[in-house]
């Protein structure tokens, strides 16, 4: 029974990271084109604003064009007829033909324009949907779960701070033969020390596993280091992750198998539980 219900556990644990990771990817993919949709309502509204400041450029040298030509529409009052008589054209409407060609000028002008508008555009999409494409495959590389492990500092249980701020020296291999140390050298006074000390144990691992979830952090955000460095420290934060349920089912079968004893010094009679010990009634 205990074996199907690991196994039980497992399942459920693998379910449940299966059904996150199928909803970071939606989150991923909507995101993705929400930003596209705003990328491309920019480039719209800068194409269209970029238009209309070429059109009205046009307008202006326009006006600009029609303004120089009054005084040639004035002279041509004098030099039309003459023109018209002796049939020399270049006298016959002068100011139409002045303005014709400044007006053909901003033309021209304004087709040019558009056309580089326009390119400017097309390639502001194409590098638009070329970024799109890149963002997805980095999103498929698993990272630590940022917002289920404490990187500010504090464990899960707590009461345990971890220091972020380990410095360049941390080596964990050393912390970790300081604590395999302890645990060679270790000899409590009682029984209820080596209780507290089992209920501590998720908390220590939950420590462990938050130090991985960190590193893999730091590898994505700022270690010089590849994708699938990050991605095989955040496997050690979800094996760590198992180990935790493993040690609080360790401190509930002590406190199952115990709970006799655990109760008369927990809910000691009238202070007198001494009484029962062994070494007083030999």
């Amino acid at each position: 029974m205990g074996s199907a219900r690991e196994r039980m556990r497992q399942a459920m644990r693998r379910m449940r990271s299966h059904v996150r990771t199928a909803k970071d990817e939606r989150t991923a993919r909507r995101l993705a084109g929400m930003r596209e949709l705003r990328k491309r309502a920019w480039a719209r509204w800068r194409l269209w604003r970029r238009l209309t400041a070429s059109a009205l450029r046009c307008y202006g040298r326009k006006i600009v064009a029609a303004a120089i030509s009054v005084p040639f529409f004035t002279i041509g009052m004098i030099t039309h007829p003459i023109g018209v008589r002796l049939r020399w054209r270049w006298l016959m409407w002068p100011g139409q033909r002045v303005y014709a060609r400044l007006a053909a000028a901003a033309r021209w002008a304004r087709e040019d324009r558009d056309i580089t508008i326009r390119a400017e555009h097309k390639t502001t999409l194409e590098n638009a949907a070329a970024d799109e494409d890149e963002e997805p495959i980095a999103a498929k590389v698993r990272r630590a779960p940022r917002s289920h492990h404490a990187y500010a500092g504090t464990s899960t249980g707590g009461s345990t701070t971890m220091s972020t701020t380990a410095g360049p020296g941390f080596l964990f291999n050393e912390t970790a033969s300081e604590m395999e140390a302890a645990a060679k050298n270790y000899d409590p006074d009682g029984m209820m020390h080596v209780h507290d000390t089992i209920k501590g144990f998720p908390e220590a691992l939950a420590s462990v596993a938050n130090t991985f979830a960190i590193l893999a952090q730091k590898s994505d955000e700022e270690f010089p280091l590849e994708p699938e460095v990050g991605t095989s420290l955040d496997a050690i934060y979800e094996a760590l992750q198992l180990a935790i349920d493993e040690a609080e089912d360790a401190f509930t079968t002590f406190r199952t198998v115990h709970e006799q004893d655990i109760r008369r010094h927990e809910e000691p009679r009238n202070n007198a539980e001494e009484g029962w010990d062994t070494t007083n009634n030999q």
